[in-house]
């Protein structure tokens, strides 16, 4: 299985988020990225029954040694949206097990 890479997309994101930040401020409007690790999903729960040994490389790779559940994403889109994560702007939250940190 090959490493898995940043992209150009994730660093666009990133830098819509910091630049619209700024230009949105005046409106109230928060704006921040969400990078999700690997989620078990139904579509992922499949590729890892058809490939044997996927699993535990993931499991592996990530540091907290398992795949993350679409609730914890949900909590981390919540948080942000919430007033909770109301001084919260520009920023670009990792949720993935602590794969960034690798």
């Amino acid at each position: 299985m090959m490493p898995l890479r940043k992209t150009s997309t994730r660093w666009a994101m990133r830098s819509f988020a910091r630049t619209w930040t700024i230009d949105l401020k005046g409106r109230g409007i928060r704006v921040n990225v969400v990078s999700p690790g690997m989620v078990l999903t139904p579509a992922m729960r499949t590729y890892l029954d058809a490939n044997a040994g996927a699993e535990d490389w993931m499991r592996q790779t990530i540091p907290f040694g398992r795949l993350a559940h679409t609730d914890e994403i949900a909590r981390a889109v919540l948080f942000l949206a919430s007033d909770d994560g109301s001084f919260v702007g520009g920023e670009e939250l990792f949720v993935d097990g602590g794969f960034v940190a690798v």
